[in-house]
């Protein structure tokens, strides 16, 4: 059996049941496998086996065996007696920024009934989020410039700017890419991110949504934790390239929108750093076209 369990409900950072993991060692937080996920009405996620999808989680290495038992017995898995399962145990690639890696999955039981209603972009805790109350936003790509926000008329839901948040264990690349080059992304590889930090109501996730085309799969929501002014906040939405490509270098009006929104509220290092990342892109690519 592998020695590593994806986590897509109650087991993910954040859920009831993550203290079950406690001494598991992170592998990825952003990891998705292929299946369907739905809603159980019982306060838990099922991850039926197709390949119509993706479900969204996380991975960690367990070693300890009392620590697979504990995580069979939450999971209402007895070895040999499938028929009694709620879960099955199963093994699956699942795909992480690092690379594959095969890990246990527990997927639907023998009960099918439990599936009753699909969750549309896999991810539960995006799924269970109150994202009609204020929450908090993490830009880190153009839509850290302001005047994108004028120009498209939205500019009044995002005035509550509290500042430069970090997020570690990310670097940025651009690796959606479109006719004329490529969109920020973050990729979970090591290194640090800087971005503007907001508070933010439903109707600006409306059209961060919109936007970042959530429901075209150009990219997917999420809930991480960024560092602001010295503390940890939870539950911070921003938004994952779904498929990324070889990164590209960014067009010049996409470049100076993202360094026009960063100078100011990002540190000089970091800004000076995406500047010098965008000219060693161009650099690269003009080379290969020689």
């Amino acid at each position: 059996m592998s020695s590593y369990v994806f986590a897509y409900g109650t087991l993910r950072k954040g859920e009831c049941n993550h203290e079950q993991l406690q001494g598991a060692r992170l592998i990825a937080a952003q990891a998705k496998t292929k299946g369907e996920l739905y809603d159980t009405h019982k306060g838990y996620p099922m991850l039926d086996i197709s390949n119509k999808g993706f479900v969204y989680g996380e991975v960690y290495e367990v070693c300890d065996p009392k620590q697979w038992e504990r995580l069979d017995e939450l999971e209402g898995y007895i070895e040999h007696e499938h028929p009694q399962n709620e879960y099955h145990r199963t093994i699956q690639t699942v795909y992480t920024d690092c690379g594959p890696v095969e890990a246990v999955v527990y997927t639907t039981g023998s009960n099918r009934g439990l599936l009753k209603e699909k969750i549309p972009l896999g991810d539960w805790r995006i799924w269970k989020a109150n994202l009609s109350e204020s929450i908090y936003y993490f830009a880190y790509g153009s839509c850290m410039d302001h005047d994108r926000f004028i120009k498209h008329g939205v500019d009044q839901h995002f005035t509550n700017c509290l500042g430069k948040g970090t997020l570690s264990g990310y670097s940025l690349r651009y690796t959606h890419i479109t006719d004329d080059g490529g969109r920020a992304d973050m990729v979970e590889e090591g290194g640090i991110v800087e971005g503007k930090l907001y508070q933010v109501s439903r109707e600006a996730v409306d059209y961060l949504y919109a936007r970042e085309g959530v429901h075209s799969e150009k990219y997917r929501p999420a809930l991480i934790s960024v560092e602001h002014k010295g503390r940890m906040l939870d539950d911070v939405l921003t938004f994952f390239v779904v498929n990324k490509q070889p990164e590209t270098a960014p067009p010049d009006h996409y470049a100076t929108e993202l360094i026009r929104g960063s100078t100011g509220s990002l540190s000089d290092s970091y800004v000076k750093k995406l500047q010098e990342q965008v000219v060693e892109l161009k650099q690269a690519q003009a080379t290969m076209k020689k």
